[in-house]
């Protein structure tokens, strides 16, 4: 069965559109939300500024508990019906967020949220390894997550323009009817990549089975931790974002430009990254560019201490780091992967659920720690740049900066 058959009527760009559309759901039920936190915490009576950051904080909490469920029951019924579920009740969280009139409220709504996207994460991971691996899976993650990467860059933007035209409620309804386009794009496109010969059944044993099968990879736990603590420098500069370039740096109206610049540093490195990685393997590309980022976390904490950190330099600091950590993500998802195909549901579930736990840990340390400057963010980025070295290390046993490639073996279901 090759790719092609597998992705059916999807050619290979819609293929490559819809799933980044998919992971796109999570990326926005995030950062479209930003630029109206401060008028949520107005009409809602949150009287601590940094309390405003629960609002991304129990999003994460719900998307990582979610991530559990659903690999064991996309491995046992399909991908395409739990992800058509999940969507619809995303659809509905974001109508109970969007008519939500307490902080208590909304945080339940976004929580329910988060759950529902938990999917999209799970989901599209197992879909990818379906029909791709190797460097392919990578290249294809790649390309998957510049589209993904491109939310980022839009979504503050497309946030303060619906303001324009309502309320913080007026967005959380216009994410709801995002999510819809692509429940009916699901619904009339997608076809069903795994084969019924393939799906396992749920019972205490095989899980047991299967999560030691997961657990005690090396790869697949090193690299799924790695994935989470740069995935944390993401939460916890997305969770201080507008704290820092509004109240920090005093950039007012840019915050959705100056934003969506670092994020954009993100989809650029993405689709290098999809051109890099067939000639240099995603071993070699993702820890080169964790040295780099441990290169410009000492740069910044140098421009601190001397008092030199400007709008400017921060954002090009943070650009350069944010497009590092680009270039490790798909890298990282799919070595994580790679040896666990037959499983690929239940494997994605449960890296998930690793890498969200550890990124919201992260995350809001360093998000809480703002107190005015970006030195928590230096130090933080530097601290994820030692820890995911170590762990790389662990992970393939003490050799690392090797020129060799993923391995290519077949995706579950291939012959």
């Amino acid at each position: 069965m090759t790719a092609k058959s597998s992705r059916n009527n999807m050619g290979s760009s819609e293929f490559v559109a819809f799933v980044g559309a998919v992971m796109a759901v999570n990326a926005l039920g995030i950062d479209i939300i930003l630029p109206a936190l401060g008028m949520i915490g107005r009409d809602l009576s949150i009287n601590a500024a940094n309390d405003q950051q629960w609002i991304v904080t129990v999003y994460m909490i719900g998307f990582a508990i979610g991530q559990l469920l659903y690999g064991p029951l996309a491995d046992r019924f399909g991908r395409k019906p739990i992800l058509v579920g999940t969507l619809a009740g995303y659809v509905i969280a974001s109508i109970l967020a969007g008519s939500s009139t307490t902080f208590d409220a909304l945080l339940k709504a976004r929580l329910l949220q988060g759950l529902m996207s938990a999917s999209t994460r799970v989901l599209a991971m197992a879909i990818i390894r379906d029909v791709a691996s190797g460097w392919r899976m990578a290249r294809t993650m790649s390309l998957a997550q510049m589209v993904f990467f491109l939310v980022p860059v839009l979504a503050p933007t497309l946030g303060q323009a619906l303001l324009t035209f309502g309320s913080w409620r007026f967005v959380l309804q216009a994410l709801g009817v995002f999510v819809a386009l692509v429940l009916i794009w699901a619904l009339m496109r997608l076809p069903e990549t795994l084969s019924i010969a393939c799906r396992i059944p749920i019972s205490p044993a095989t899980l047991r089975q299967n999560y030691r099968a997961v657990l005690t990879n090396r790869r697949s736990v090193g690299y799924a931790l790695a994935s989470s603590l740069t995935f944390g420098g993401i939460v916890g500069y997305v969770s201080a974002a507008q704290q820092i370039f509004v109240a920090g740096f005093g950039a007012g109206d840019a915050f959705s430009l100056l934003f969506a610049i670092c994020g954009g540093a993100m989809g650029i490195a993405s689709f290098a990254n999809s051109r890099l990685v067939k000639r240099f393997g995603a071993r070699l590309i993702s820890q080169w560019a964790i040295v780099a980022l441990i290169s410009l976390s000492i740069v910044h904490m140098v421009l601190i201490s001397t008092g030199a950190i400007t709008l400017v330099s921060y954002v090009i600091l943070q650009s350069l780091s944010m497009a590092c950590i680009g270039l490790c993500g798909a890298n990282f998802a799919s070595i994580a992967m790679e040896p666990l195909g037959h499983i690929a549901g239940t494997a994605s579930s449960l890296q998930g659920f690793i890498t969200t736990i550890g990124a919201v840990l992260v995350g809001s340390i360093i998000g809480h720690s703002y107190a005015g400057t970006t030195l928590p963010v230096a130090i933080g980025y530097l601290c994820i740049g030692i820890l995911v070295l170590a762990v790389i290390y662990y992970a393939e046993e003490g050799q690392l900066f090797r020129t060799t490639r993923l391995i290519i073996t077949p995706p579950a279901g291939k012959s």
